[in-house]
């Protein structure tokens, strides 16, 4: 019976999930001291050389400033206001083209991207947000769901991706007189959602947000939680693909994903093993580099965030690394930072 009892515990022990020490916040605050700085040099370079919106530059960026804003970090509102004016006045000169259905580069990515970005700065609905939601009801209407016209992985690659930012838009920016319109694409997305299956990290976060979006039932969200805590490797990141080693942009939006839709603690195992990837391989700059599979057609600038070709996905890993390490920090009282002006400015 000894022998028995004994083999017992060696077996639960072997088999018991390891359990991660929570991260220090000290350390946590030391690599976004560094990394945010970074951040904002790339969404800063990007505005003044480009007149488009950036997916890369901007949208995770936003995301980034803001989590990290409401942790006590120093983000100033009127760059914040400037990112978002910018958002703005390339989207307007696209209105007419939104009306028709007909959209921008990019399509329903791009606008998609653009809402979101706005919508985690604080923007209010206007004539601009109103136009890009009436192209979201009319792009793809006979699909019954939202389709990518581009093929830049992982952000403008995925249905699943397109699909969030397009029923995140109308679920947002849409009007009471749309009401109609808008609970017929949920409601043929929602069956294109629940009977297709994500082949890769990016459709995995991207499916879970969209799940949420159209308020599918708790197992089918449970699910896809799981598609995700299975997924993650040895080392405590995630990969993009299975062939692929882990990496900053594909760990950090898991672990979003799973604390602000799948509603994970930061405290968990899963996701303080994920802070620990991050937090071991960030680079000395601040900055964690990823390498691209995306093939460029755009002319190539310097936004001044690092490494050269690579610099606009590792942008965009960085900003996803930085909102899930601002996370695991305790938010600020909101009546301490009454001082800071509103994020949107009329003129």
């Amino acid at each position: 019976m000894r022998r028995t009892s004994a083999a017992l515990i060696v077996a639960l022990i072997s088999f018991a999930p390891a359990v991660a020490a929570e991260a220090d916040a000290k350390v946590v605050r030391k690599a976004l001291d560094k990394a945010l700085p970074l951040i904002a040099k790339g969404a800063e370079g990007h505005i003044k050389q480009r007149s488009c919106f950036a997916c890369h530059n901007q949208a995770i960026a936003m995301l980034a400033f803001v989590t990290a804003r409401d942790r006590g970090f120093t983000v100033r509102a009127e760059d914040l206001q400037t990112q978002m004016k910018f958002i703005v006045k390339f989207l307007d000169t696209n209105r007419a083209n939104y009306l028709k259905g007909k959209g921008q580069g990019g399509q329903v990515d791009m606008a998609g991207y653009a809402l979101l970005t706005l919508e985690w700065g604080g923007w209010k609905a206007d004539a601009t947000t109103d136009a890009v939601v009436e192209y979201m009801l009319q792009r793809n209407e006979d699909l019954g769901r939202w389709k990518p016209v581009s093929n830049r992985p992982p952000s403008e690659a995925s249905d699943f991706t397109a699909n969030y930012l397009a029923l995140r838009a109308l679920k947002k920016w849409g009007k009471g007189a749309q009401k109609e319109r808008i609970d017929r694409r949920i409601e043929s997305a929602a069956a294109w959602l629940l009977k297709t299956r994500p082949k890769d990290t990016e459709d995995r976060v991207f499916r879970l947000r969209a799940l949420k979006e159209v308020g599918a039932e708790q197992d089918v969200i449970r699910e896809a939680i799981q598609d995700l805590v299975k997924t993650q490797r040895e080392d405590g990141g995630w990969g993009q693909l299975d062939k692929l080693d882990s990496d900053a942009y594909a760990t950090g939006s898991v672990l979003v994903a799973l604390h602000e839709v799948g509603g994970m603690a930061v405290s968990d195992p899963v996701y303080q093993k994920g802070v620990a990837f991050l937090l071991k391989s960030q680079l000395p700059d601040g900055s964690w580099l990823v390498r691209s599979r995306s093939r460029p057609f755009q002319t190539y600038y310097e936004s001044g965030f690092p490494h050269e070709k690579n610099q606009f996905i590792s942008m965009a890993a960085s900003s996803w690394a930085a909102t899930a390490l601002a996370l695991t920090l305790p938010a600020v009282d909101r009546q301490s930072r009454r001082h800071q002006p509103d994020a949107q400015a009329r003129e």
